[in-house]
């Protein structure tokens, strides 16, 4: 019906209009936040449509939102019809989009808002001026679509790791919670008062066994699956710790590996950007086309490429949203350089000297690893391009 290449490999799917206004309280014959749930779960992209003369997001809206907490690094943002709109009203009209967001998408993430006029029709006389702009903000999200594929066995794994993980989670938390019951009597009792402080249970789980909070499932629903279900603690399995080493095995060394083995992203070139020769060179060439390609980026890490990276960075135990040495070791040992060559690409990776890395950080690590694995040289200093836009001023 629509001979546009990008639908060869990549299925959208268009959710029914959010209610707004006096519509809501006709309400719907079935649960849309949750079927928004549903599809996140599955979904390689999350686009959230605004219009810049309308960007009141109604409570339906708002619900549907915080139903996609977890699948953030899905999010992107499009902000509509732009062309209808001064210089001066866009820059209000962006500013506004961002407040209203900041207060239903709870992340320490910036989300990527492309601006412009998606359609195939000139744009009107008011946005004229930002035509560049919107030019741009168009090509970069068709590089991001087109990328999807390409990422999308990565997410799979991405999501068996989180399975995984939440997996060994609940495990040790059902062990925990059975090896408190009592022998003999006063069970009832003890369960009762365990599920009511539920929250002082997953601390003392989460500090055992270091384990990261986001592996922890939602504490209400939790406590209504055991009460509703008529689940009795004292009766579950007893756990085997030879399958926790062994899941812990596949966490730490076998799935690293799978993940190695993938194909690389390459940079996916715009269509509508003319691209000399020597930037569209392999970037992972020898060391000279390598600094020549870059050269004049604002960053060397291409979008597709930080996607994949921070996929990676998803499988890590992190403290405070950054990983530490010890989470990073086996992830830079499976780039089977030599220990001198590790510890170099960390110095230079770490550039607030933190002793961890951040999302950034841990992305230019693997770029790092990967230019070298490539027959590149180490930097005796980071140039600038190679620098984060985030930590230039660092």
């Amino acid at each position: 019906m629509c001979p546009s290449p990008i639908l060869e490999s990549i299925y959208f799917i268009d959710t029914p209009g959010v209610l707004s206004g006096e519509k809501q309280r006709i309400g719907r014959s079935y649960q849309f936040p949750q079927v928004i749930e549903w599809f996140a779960a599955r979904s390689d992209r999350i686009l959230l449509l605004f219009d810049a003369h309308k960007l009141d997001i109604s409570d339906e809206f708002s619900d549907a939102i915080k139903m996609l907490k977890g699948h953030d690094d899905k999010i992107r943002v499009i902000l509509n019809k732009c062309d209808l709109v001064t210089n001066q009203q866009l820059m209000r009209v962006y500013g506004a989009l961002m407040w209203s967001l900041g207060k239903v998408v709870n992340t320490p993430e910036v989300l990527r808002v492309y601006v412009g006029s998606f359609w195939d029709q000139p744009y009107a006389a008011a946005g004229r001026s930002n035509s560049e702009l919107f030019d741009r903000e168009a090509n970069d999200l068709l590089s991001d679509l087109r990328s999807l594929p390409r990422n999308s066995a990565i997410r799979k794994i991405n999501e068996l790791i989180k399975r995984c993980r939440q997996s060994k989670t609940h495990a040790l938390l059902i062990a925990h919670l059975k090896g408190k019951m009592p022998g003999w009597f006063g069970k009832s009792k003890k369960q009762a008062k365990m599920l009511d402080n539920l929250v002082d249970e997953f601390r003392e789980v989460q500090r055992k066994y270091s384990l990261p909070p986001g592996d922890f499932p939602n504490v209400q629903r939790f406590r209504a699956q055991l009460t509703d279900g008529g689940y009795e603690l004292d009766k579950f399995p007893k756990l085997k710790g030879k399958m926790i080493e062994q899941m812990d095995h596949v966490l730490s060394v076998e799935i690293p590996t799978l993940m190695r083995r993938l194909p690389g992203i390459e940079a996916l070139k715009s269509t509508a950007d003319v691209v000399d020769a020597k930037d569209a060179s392999n970037p992972f060439a020898a060391t000279g086309a390598m600094n020549s390609a870059h050269a004049g980026k604002a960053w060397v890490v291409s979008g597709p490429q930080k996607a994949a990276y921070d996929n990676v960075f998803e499988t890590l135990p992190t403290q405070g949203g950054k990983a530490t040495g010890t989470s990073c070791r086996q992830t830079m040992i499976n780039s089977g350089l030599d220990q001198a060559q590790l510890g170099s690409i960390w110095n230079l990776s770490d550039i607030d000297k933190d002793g961890c890395l951040d999302r950034d950080e841990f992305a230019l690590c693997m770029f790092l690893m990967e230019e070298v694995a490539a027959g590149g040289s180490i930097h005796a200093q980071l140039p600038k391009n190679y620098i984060p836009p985030a930590k230039r001023n660092t």
